[in-house]
């Protein structure tokens, strides 16, 4: 295929993004940016954030893993569903009765604001480099199939896809954010099927005797009854559990377009039916994982893992669905760059600067400051993309991926320390060093115990013991509070 057609559907794709954004964004402000002026339609976020839960590596890493693990991701996408039911149940009715902007005032009114910056800080540097090396693995992908072949450096193709993400966010943030992620997630979905369709007919000759192949193979196999392996169905769910509660419930970019709905009932209408629509895509993903593992058998292909998708599509399928495939793989890189950019913004003048509680700032002078925030973090996110490229390791890229992860266990202990105990923790250094302390000291655990042969291997449950010993090390610092301290309920 042309590479100068793929690069004109990559400006088609970003001018509608845009013109969209325009038509959305008329009259925003402040408020709007950060939380869509509480007036987003829980339909649209529900949806939306379908394509911002899988990303760009999710669209082409879960196929890739199901002719080797068949369908053992199953697991994680139940203990998602658990971990959905708990934000809808507990964290948002708190988000809602406390009436927050950025969530991590939770920890400010309950703690101070050393816990309030602490893990607002986790949260920025997770967030900073988790989604600029997802976004490095994207124009990466789009260097190799178009912009290499049309001659564009590498540097040009990363500044010009960020530029276009700050051009659709700038103005709007979360009420643009609402409807571009819509629109994204409907050409993601829409991409899928098609593939879907399209492979299970050339592989048996229609959809439900594709289907009846996958089923019938070893592939369709669910539960991993090895505890001692990573993949143990019970951390499995567990993990999926306490993965959906920290890196959704308790993650900014998440949880502004949660709290952007009128009311508590809405928001909470939102979560059910996202999780439960979540759970189908992720079956379609599997099924169509089967379906390549089983056309590149029996096509003697020799791509697995992450090629695979793509390797199947672009030399077995016809140009029209290789059109529609590279469309509904832009519509799932693109959600989680712009998310982060708006969530980043907003909790750095929320939560670092302190937009709500500074006198001296009117609204005309918090507009320019977080305009300028904005355009701070996407010339961060391009340095840190083109550092990623210098490096050119992808064990590196993928070492940042799992690190990233580490930061939310000390934001699962300080929520569950501020929902489950009635205890005051102290100012400065002893809230920070038990965060700090506790991620570094599950990552040396981690490959300490892979080191040792047929050893225990940490799973998802990796979240959870991170979270704890957070929760534990923050006991041993607190006091018992006061009257005077806010309780938690």
């Amino acid at each position: 295929m042309s590479p100068y057609l793929l690069l004109a559907i990559i400006a088609a794709y970003f001018l509608l993004l845009l013109a969209l954004a325009q038509y959305v964004s008329r009259g925003a402000n402040n408020e709007s940016f950060f939380i869509g002026n509480r007036r987003s339609h829980w339909g649209l976020v529900a949806f939306g954030m379908v394509g911002t839960s899988l990303s760009g590596v999710t669209f082409v890493s879960v196929p890739g893993t199901v002719g080797s693990n068949g369908f053992g991701y199953l697991q994680v996408v139940i203990g998602n569903w658990i971990g959905f039911m708990a934000i809808a149940l507990v964290l948002l009715p708190l988000y809602y009765r406390l009436k927050l902007t950025s969530i991590y005032d939770y920890l400010d009114q309950r703690f101070g604001a050393t816990a309030h910056k602490t893990g607002a800080a986790f949260f920025i540097v997770s967030r900073t480099f988790g989604a600029t090396a997802r976004l490095y693995l994207v124009v990466a992908v789009l260097q190799f199939m178009v912009a290499d072949h049309a001659g564009i450096p590498f540097a040009v193709s990363a500044g010009v896809i960020l530029l276009m993400i700050w051009l659709y966010t700038h103005q709007g943030g979360v009420k643009t954010i609402v409807f571009t992620d819509t629109l994204q997630t409907a050409f993601m979905l829409g991409g899928l099927l098609v593939c879907v369709v399209y492979l299970a007919d050339m592989l048996a000759g229609s959809v439900a005797a594709g289907v009846a192949q996958v089923m019938d193979s070893p592939m369709s196999r669910v539960w991993n009854t090895d505890p001692q392996a990573a993949g143990f169905w019970f951390k499995s769910i567990a993990g999926g559990a306490f993965i959906a509660i920290a890196m959704s419930g308790l993650d900014q970019e998440m949880m502004q377009k949660n709290i952007s709905v009128p009311n508590i009932r809405d928001a909470q209408k939102n979560m059910f039916t996202f999780s439960a629509v979540l759970v189908v895509v992720n079956l379609l993903f599997l099924t169509l994982g089967g379906l390549l593992a089983l056309f590149a058998a029996a096509k003697g292909m020799g791509a697995t893992g992450d090629a695979l998708f793509a390797a199947v599509v672009m030399e077995h399928f016809p140009a029209w669905v290789q059109v529609v495939f590279f469309v509904a793989l832009i519509s799932a890189l693109f959600p989680s760059a712009d998310g982060a950019l708006t969530a980043l913004t907003s909790s750095f003048c929320l939560d670092i600067l302190g937009f709500r509680r500074r006198a001296d700032l009117d609204t005309a002078a918090q507009e320019r400051i977080r305009r300028r925030v904005h355009v701070g973090f996407a010339v961060l996110f391009l340095a840190l993309v083109l550092g990623f490229r210098a490096l050119n390791d992808r064990s590196i890229i993928d070492t940042l991926l799992v690190l990233a992860g580490y930061t939310y266990g000390p934001l699962l202990g300080l929520f569950c320390f501020g929902l489950w105990t009635r205890r005051a923790l102290p100012a400065g250094l002893f809230t920070v060093l038990p965060c700090a302390i506790a991620p570094l000291v599950c990552y040396v655990l981690q490959r300490a115990l892979a080191a040792r042969p047929g050893g225990y291997q940490i799973g998802l449950e990796l979240l959870i013991l991170n979270g704890a010993l957070t929760f534990a090390l923050l006991w041993a610092v607190s006091r018992p509070a006061t009257p005077a301290a806010p309780a938690a309920n």
